[in-house]
């Protein structure tokens, strides 16, 4: 198996199982080894009271994205630490697309750079992900 089929499967099997993306109204986009693209249209239920998109979302996006990446090669992953910057708002009618790549794979732990921007290619915010790898398999290989 190739490593980016290694990595489209891996995102198949995390994808059917991961109702809170699909909540939010995430779509995967693309996945290889160690990366990922989601996108995500910001709507009237994304923003706050300011009348921008809430951090917790552009958040949350960010932090699949990482999920995607880090779990790319079917060695099931988890988040340990993450900082988030939050650099321009986002609007209603807003497409946002969070990338993840991987900066170091060293054993269990990773590090992954998350880059959010609009339709308009302007920086969003940046995310900083370590992972810890745990027991398991997203599918049987």
């Amino acid at each position: 198996m190739t490593p980016k089929a290694r990595a489209e499967a891996a995102a198949a099997a995390m994808w059917a199982n991961d109702d809170a993306s699909r909540w939010f109204g995430m779509e995967l986009v693309e996945v290889d080894e160690g990366r990922a693209i989601l996108r995500l249209p910001v709507v009237a239920h994304h923003c706050n009271g300011h009348g921008s998109c809430h951090g917790g979302v552009s958040f949350a996006l960010a932090d699949s994205a990482f999920a995607f990446a880090c779990n790319s090669r079917n060695v099931s992953t988890v988040g340990q630490h993450t900082m988030m910057s939050y650099l321009a708002p986002a609007h209603v009618g807003d497409v946002l697309t969070a990338t993840a790549s991987e900066l170091s794979l060293t054993g269990r732990s990773g590090i992954y750079d998350v880059r959010v921007t609009n339709q308009d290619g302007q920086l969003i915010a940046e995310m900083r992900g370590f992972s810890r790898a745990i027991k398991g398999r997203l599918f049987e290989e």
